[in-house]
């Protein structure tokens, strides 16, 4: 055939790497933000966990040598191509307005801390 097989695949290569990389960063953390260092959303997402004392970790997709394909991972596992792209529990929250919103109905801090459960 004239294409190399990898592009006969869903994925090519180097984003099935990338992904595994993303899927792997979100199992390891209970809360995992994908970020771009200048994007004002993503620094309203960051100050935000902090001031609800989240422990979270980020990545910044342009400060990184694979951001692109990982950004392209996280589209194709997301359907959202923005950042920031926020995980809790290695369940996919959103962005900054998904965030904001889980912050100002507490569900977000009954999630990290269960033993604030049904407080207010």
């Amino acid at each position: 055939s004239f294409y190399p097989t990898q592009y006969l695949t869903n994925q090519p290569v180097m984003s099935r790497v990338a992904l595994e990389k993303v899927n792997q960063l979100i199992a390891a953390n209970q809360v995992m933000v994908f970020s771009k260092s200048y994007c004002p959303y993503c620094k309203r997402a960051k100050d935000a966990l902090k001031q609800v004392r989240a422990h979270f970790q980020v990545v910044e997709l342009d400060q990184v040598p694979d951001g692109q394909d990982m950004q392209d991972a996280l589209l194709a596992k997301t359907k959202q191509r923005t950042v920031p792209n926020i995980f809790v529990e290695q369940k996919h929250l959103g962005g900054c307005d998904d965030l904001l919103a889980a912050i100002a109905s507490n569900e977000l801090q009954n999630i990290i801390d269960p033993s604030r459960k049904g407080r207010r």
